[in-house]
């Protein structure tokens, strides 16, 4: 039997989060833990859950704790939970905001079901997933903030070049054994070098590498298929 994935949904629309949890578990390597309405609300059921979940996915829009402070608290205290933002907001702004504040993922409400499964599952399995729109703004980002000289300055040994290599494959979204079989190294070099890239950069999590590989111009524009 497949590990379970545990979820907890959050948002305050009690419709939408009974038909969220319907989709997601017909998935059968899915199980729904809890469904908060509020930020407040889960922040508590994470305070007193005795099992943590894996994946919260999270509106913005809620009373009493907005999904932004919300995720900030989150990562702050429990920075091992992948976060899904599905919210009706679409705008840059947005997006940036919750990417920052350490959002592994970033969806729209009108995303086709499948979508989310897949999203909820990469997040998962590899961290974090941004699709190729997601990354067109971070992408944009970076590119201003190079033209604006605010981008971070590295010693050309900041990284070796393996590093850089597997850095670059974790940004495309590939698996552990993807990038190995890509590099032709083991599975377990691979994690040494995830571990080295995660010291090195100071980041605690695979999205908060991706974003700061993007904002310090350490990998190439990418875009996802």
């Amino acid at each position: 039997m497949s590990e379970k994935i545990h979820v907890v949904l959050a948002d305050d629309e009690e419709l939408f989060r009974v038909g969220m949890s319907y989709i997601l578990s017909r998935d059968e390597s899915i199980k729904i833990d809890y469904e908060a309405s509020n930020g407040q609300e889960l922040v508590a059921y994470l305070a007193e859950a005795s099992q943590l979940p894996n994946i919260i996915v999270m509106d913005i829009k809620m009373p009493k704790l907005n999904g932004v402070e919300a995720t900030k608290r989150i990562r702050l205290e429990y920075p091992g939970i992948g976060i899904i933002t599905l919210t009706t907001y679409n705008t840059k702004p947005f997006i940036r905001n919750m990417i920052d504040v350490g959002a592994s993922a970033y969806l729209v409400k009108n995303s086709p079901p499948e979508k989310v499964i897949h999203t909820l599952k990469q997040v998962f399995y590899n961290g974090f997933y941004y699709d190729n729109h997601v990354m067109q703004i971070l992408n944009e980002r970076a590119a201003s903030l190079s033209i604006a000289g605010e981008k971070s300055v590295f010693d050309e040994n900041f990284l070796t070049p393996r590093e850089k290599d597997v850095l670059e494959l974790i940004c495309k979204q590939l698996t552990t054994q993807e990038i190995a079989d890509t590099l032709f190294i083991s599975p377990r070099t691979v994690e040494v070098h995830r571990k080295n890239l995660l010291e090195k950069t100071g980041v605690k999590n695979i999205a908060g590498l991706v974003i700061f590989a993007i904002n310090n111009d350490l990998v190439p524009p990418i875009i996802i298929d």
